[in-house]
């Protein structure tokens, strides 16, 4: 499987997954439940955090990787006191369920192929050592195409998302190291990086840490070195992300690749998600 085409299937089911974190309907049902709402931060690590089960704050952060230990302590176990994991998972796939409804109307019911041929992907993943992919894939499968093409985008890029943090760890990048040398070659600014909760102190330590290896230069810019180290880190997590590419097949990958078009056009079109992301999708 062309990791190019493992690269663009990324692009085009990451959206449909990450507005589960801005929609509005994402942060009524959070709210109904009990959730704090002026900030997207308690129902984020709840709704991401839930199919691993009541886990502690180190479970959490582990997962996550970049994000701060202390912002994850912050929220987690925190949100179980607030509703159960079986609760919030039920309420994300009820969101999800009134977001895509709003979004395609009637459309939801073109779905069914694409859901076939993402379930059909999502359930050739390999789960070893891939612990929110393997969380997620436990659940059992909806039965709306829209929300059975919304489990598959969840379970992809979580089995991407696992493996990329093989690589980092493979390249020798600490949770805030790997932000550091992101926002060296430019995936997204320093402010957005900041989400991850990260102190200044902590950042600067850490660009200190990668300068000594010759990754960083003085302007916080990426070295040759540091772009070539990065350039691996994404080419291998492309690489240990084919898996379940290469089983749904070059033919099938393209037909999918064609009937997320619009689905995709319609969720960057409702202008909830950021212009700029901390995955840099768009940017690598």
């Amino acid at each position: 499987m062309d990791v190019a085409r493992v690269r663009q299937m990324w692009h085009l089911l990451e959206p449909l997954h990450a507005v589960l974190y801005y929609a509005p309907e994402t942060f009524e049902e959070a709210a109904a439940l009990g959730y704090a709402t002026d900030e997207r931060w308690p129902s984020y690590f709840a709704w991401r955090a839930a199919p691993l089960g009541p886990v502690g704050a180190g479970q959490a952060a582990s997962a996550f990787y970049s994000f701060s230990p202390a912002m994850v302590e912050r929220h987690v176990p925190a949100a179980w006191r607030v509703a159960a994991p079986g609760d919030v998972l039920a309420a994300r796939l009820r969101a999800m369920d009134r977001f895509y409804r709003r979004l395609l109307g009637a459309d939801v019911d073109a779905l069914k192929e694409a859901a076939a041929l993402a379930r059909r992907a999502a359930e050739a993943a390999v789960h070893a050592g891939r612990p929110l992919a393997a969380a997620n894939a436990a659940l059992p499968w909806p039965d709306a195409p829209h929300l059975v093409l919304w489990q598959a985008a969840t379970v992809l890029r979580e089995h991407r998302g696992d493996g990329h943090l093989a690589a980092l760890l493979a390249a020798g990048l600490d949770p805030v190291e790997a932000l550091v040398s992101f926002a060296a070659v430019g995936a997204a600014s320093t402010e957005t990086f900041a989400s991850r909760g990260w102190s200044a102190d902590e950042w600067a330590a850490a660009r200190e840490r990668l300068a000594a290896r010759g990754l960083v230069a003085d302007d916080g810019g990426a070295t040759d070195a540091g772009r070539a180290l990065r350039a691996e880190v994404e080419r291998r997590t492309d690489e240990l992300a084919a898996g379940p590419w290469a089983v749904l097949g070059e033919h099938d990958t393209a037909r999918l690749s064609e009937l997320l078009g619009g689905v995709w056009l319609a969720v960057l079109g409702s202008g909830l998600l950021p212009r700029e992301n901390t995955l840099g999708v768009g940017k690598v």
